[in-house]
């Protein structure tokens, strides 16, 4: 090979070199440093998390917190819109190049649990629920969800010239569910229109979990979490004296029946190869004395299910059994249903995507597929518009047996802060990722 060939041949070498590197989206003068970017802004991110930790709100009461999150945005110059489903704050960053749009959501309401982590910075506030004053907690984590989210924003504003296309942070209340007689929650987000301009291509979210060590990588394809819906069966019968049960219709023995009955909706009646499926009964009110039968009895349970097709059907059937029982003993029944969330489903081509670029933040020993979910959460409402993709954070430090840590939703819940910079840090490269 002559001279003049061997510097067309480099020539050509470079430009196919070239060509790869833009293929890959890497280019050495513009590569991201996502690690380090999260690890600069760690101790802020664990310094949000302790404010917002010593002072949750309740469900569609966040005013305080919402206050931080809008303020935040603002000092980050992003478009911010609040107020969204009462006190919801959503902040849009503008990538420097054309490209879609995502969404990243963060959930941000407290529990009415009494906190019982001896923490300097441990919740001491109180509220009002059902009418009856309570202690009220970050028992399930959302105070690390904002504060994660909130140096997310932090992270893609300092690259913002490198993406191409916009984010969509979504701060979102009352994931616990709204107060008796109002609405809320991302059903509410999006019923005032949060996707109604411009849909997000997909949308991300992350929960922590105790049931995992820290810095641990739950992700599931499909189903994830199940829907929820809770049931009151009202069983009317006639009042007697115990002593003469034949003079009166006993909704108790009827309320039995139908008990014992329901239980075979799962075990006999539905095809639980195909997905499984829980009914569970919570409380059981009637009477009042040891030798009155009551006219009445009041039964609460719970609906899950990992299959829309399937939630429909147990929920006629419930209903169905009730009634044909309660003819059958001479008394009357009555179901009412309250529709909670869906099934939370994560997209499988979305995860199929994503599952390497979250193996790169914690490594594939530390990335896991955990079992189903009979928990439910209103994720699943963004994840019915646009693919979703949903993952778990173990937050259960080194020494602590995760098995037997206190759940979410405990007063004893606790959070291992060393976790939070991994949630920046998964959340920014999936974002970055994306665009």
């Amino acid at each position: 090979m002559n001279r003049s060939d061997l510097i067309a041949a480099s020539k050509q070498l470079l430009l196919a070199g070239a060509a790869l590197s833009c293929a890959f989206g890497v280019q050495a003068d513009s590569e991201i440093d996502v690690k380090q970017l999260s690890q600069d802004i760690e101790h802020q991110v664990i310094e949000w998390r302790r404010d917002l930790h010593q002072h949750p709100e309740l469900s569609n009461r966040e005013f305080r917190t919402s206050k931080v999150i809008k303020q935040h945005l603002e000092s980050l110059g992003l478009e911010v819109t609040s107020n969204i489903a009462h006190t919801g704050v959503v902040g849009i960053l503008k990538g420097g190049k054309p490209g879609p749009l995502i969404a990243l959501r963060a959930d941000m309401d407290g529990l009415p649990v009494k906190e019982e982590v001896d923490l300097p910075f441990a919740s001491k506030a109180t509220d009002t629920y059902r009418g009856q004053e309570v202690g009220v907690m970050h028992a399930c984590g959302h105070d690390t969800h904002v504060a994660i989210l909130m140096g997310v924003a932090q992270n893609l504003v300092k690259i913002k010239e490198q993406l191409s296309g916009d984010v969509m942070f979504i701060f979102q209340p009352a994931e616990e569910g709204a107060p008796a007689g109002e609405e809320g929650g991302a059903e509410l987000m999006l019923k005032e229109g949060l996707f109604a301009n411009r849909k997000p291509e997909k949308i991300f979210g992350l929960h922590v979990t105790s049931s995992m060590p820290t810095g641990m990588i739950g992700l599931r394809a499909g189903p994830a979490m199940a829907s929820e819906d809770s049931f009151t069966i009202t069983v009317n019968g006639k009042q007697t004296h115990g002593s003469r049960p034949w003079n009166g219709v006993d909704p108790i023995v009827t309320s039995a029946q139908i008990i014992n009955s329901v239980q075979t909706i799962v075990s006999r009646q539905v095809d639980v190869t195909a997905a499984p499926a829980v009914v569970s009964f919570g409380a059981i009110n009637g009477g009042i004395r040891s030798n009155i039968i009551p006219d009445e009895v009041e039964l609460i349970g719970t609906i899950r299910t990992f299959d829309q097709d399937m939630r429909a059907d147990i929920k006629l059937r419930l209903a169905n059994s009730a009634t044909m029982i309660a003819q059958s003993m001479g008394a009357s029944a009555t179901t009412k249903i309250d529709q909670g969330y869906p099934v939370t489903v994560n997209n499988p081509e979305l995860v199929a995507q994503m599952k390497p670029v979250l193996a790169g933040v914690v490594g594939d020993e530390m990335l896991i597929e955990p079992g189903l979910i009979t928990g439910a959460e209103d994720f699943s409402y963004y994840a019915l518009e646009t693919p979703g993709l949903f993952f778990f954070l173990g937050v259960t430090p080194k020494g602590t047996d995760h098995t037997t840590a206190p759940s979410n939703h405990s007063p004893r819940f606790y959070v291992d802060e060393s976790a939070l910079v991994v949630g920046v840090e998964a959340l920014t490269q999936l974002a970055v990722t994306s665009l």
